[in-house]
């Protein structure tokens, strides 16, 4: 896939009530795990569906069966159990995961959604994973003598994972790491360093998803990640971290994903805007590599916003092409 300006989204999209009804239900005992299994599929065809019909470039299943990106590890990987009810952010909630013992990886944790994903469209499905270094930032650790044992444990289990990804066939793989710049000043070598534990020797392309937090801490520091792509959510701050990139080149080895609608917001972002937006990041980044997405994931809208804020991403990224196609670009 060679066109400039290709759409993604960066991973979660809204649950449709029914799931979140069902979701609810089996909590309480009330449904079986195969009618909560059924739910999420039907609302997993639904997220690749949707994405078909507005003309996204690289898809990805939505993440209907994850409550949260690391409360939903912190019950699935071995030595992790779900934890207490803690704030995230707003009124939003989460299971802290605890690590109770050496973290291990015996067998796939989020292949079997991605295979399915996959096998209802053409398009490429991005396998989608929480990085280590977020992972333990964001749990409790009751094991490991340091940080650093403990990151660097996780991104092991990280790695096996995305393996398993790139043996199935995910050509793209998302490395989520929006706790990165926690505290630059005293490991963010240690988010690189878990980074290239994912990652080596893996025959995928990678992608990485920070966002906000202070992300002039980490730039241009961030572009030591062994990634392909780093994207970063600029819409949320009017585009003001694109000035980051004028005092600092970005990597030319490194494509640059721009989130151009904000996600945290119910208003829908009109088409000019969202054009300018990438106008900005084209004065700086050459279309071929420059991918368009929203700011972060999406579930914390509705259905419908989903639907209408990525129609406006769509009509953006095509009205910035034929734009430059008059102009000869």
């Amino acid at each position: 896939m060679t066109a400039p300006l290709l759409t993604t989204t960066v991973g979660s999209f809204a649950k449709p009530e029914y799931l979140q009804r069902a979701r609810n239900k089996f909590a309480a005992g009330k449904i079986s795990g195969e009618e909560l299994d059924r739910l999420t599929r039907q609302a997993t065809k639904e997220v690749i569906e949707l994405q078909a019909a507005l003309g996204l470039d690289v898809f990805v299943h939505g993440e209907m069966e994850r409550g949260d990106m690391v409360g939903y590890f912190g019950e699935n990987v071995a030595g992790m159990r779900p934890g207490q009810l803690v704030r995230s952010y707003g009124n939003r909630y989460y299971h802290k995961p605890v690590i109770v013992d050496e973290v291990n990886w015996d067998q796939p944790i989020t292949l079997d959604d991605w295979t399915y994903a996959q096998g209802l469209t053409d398009r490429p499905v991005k396998g989608m994973l929480t990085g280590p270094y977020t992972i333990v930032e964001w749990s409790f650790d009751e094991f490991y003598p340091s940080r650093r044992d403990a990151v660097l444990a996780m991104a092991r289990v990280i790695h096996k994972e995305a393996a398993a990804l790139a043996r199935a066939g995910a050509k793209y793989i998302q490395i989520d790491e929006p706790a990165i710049h926690t505290r630059p000043d005293e490991d963010f070598d240690l988010g690189v360093e878990s980074m290239e534990v994912v990652t080596r020797g893996i025959d995928a392309e990678f992608h990485t998803h920070i966002c906000y937090g202070d992300i002039a801490r980490i730039y241009p520091g961030m572009l030591r990640l062994p990634v392909k792509q780093i994207h970063l959510a600029f819409k949320n701050e009017n585009f003001e971290l694109l000035k980051l990139l004028e005092r600092v080149p970005f990597d030319a080895s490194k494509e640059l994903g721009l989130g151009v609608l904000d996600v945290h917001t119910h208003k829908v972002e009109s088409v000019a805007e969202v054009e300018k937006g990438i106008a900005r990041a084209l004065a700086l980044v050459p279309p071929e590599r420059v991918w368009i997405e929203p700011d972060c994931g999406l579930k914390t809208r509705t259905p419908d916003e989903v639907r209408e804020k990525l129609k406006v991403m769509i009509a953006a990224r095509d009205g910035v092409r034929r734009s430059r196609s008059t102009r000869g670009e």
